[in-house]
């Protein structure tokens, strides 16, 4: 299909089956985040991959929102890495960054038939207490991914919905 159509397929799944992800569906979700473009080519990215029951249980205790999933993709930024925009001081490009790699691999998960769910309902300082991770680490989002379970579907009410472009787009 072509990318319009694929975008306007998708779904935000909240409801997962318990078949796993295959490691070169995997490998190809990776890499559709890894050519994710970022300020200055940076790649301040850092991936985690949570799929142990341990992790997963990490993940369940930061937010509700994880539903099931076999896998939780971790995004994180590394702010040792992340560009700081020169025409503006004190701004990071980073967190947009990472939300360019997470909607790369959220876009290629789908088209492999792999549905997933962006989440930010969390504390970022008590995921990167929980997880231990270095103090140049910081969660950004998470990303749930699976295949769909069967009774899942996107959301009747909000999915369908779009404002009219002229709400949304001016030209100046």
């Amino acid at each position: 299909m072509d990318f319009l159509e694929l975008a306007e397929s998708r779904y935000s799944v909240r409801s997962f089956s318990d078949k796993p992800i295959e490691r070169e569906k995997m490998d190809k979700i990776l890499r559709a985040g890894q050519v994710a473009p970022t300020a200055i080519n940076s790649q301040p990215q850092k991936i985690y991959i949570l799929k142990s029951k341990e992790a997963l249980a990490k993940a369940g205790t930061l937010t509700k929102s994880v539903y099931g999933a076999p896998v939780v993709l971790m995004c994180c930024v590394d702010t040792s890495r992340a560009c700081n925009c020169a025409a503006e001081p004190g701004y990071s490009t980073g967190e947009m960054d990472v939300c360019i790699v997470c909607t790369h691999m959220m876009m290629e998960a789908w088209d492999l038939g792999i549905g997933s769910v962006w989440v930010r309902g969390f504390n970022a300082d008590q995921a990167a207490k929980t997880f231990g991770l270095p103090e140049n680490i910081r969660p950004v989002c998470l990303l749930p991914i699976g295949y769909p379970a069967e009774n899942a579907a996107p959301n009747a009410q909000k999915h369908f919905s779009r404002r009219p472009l002229e709400d949304t787009v001016e030209e100046l």
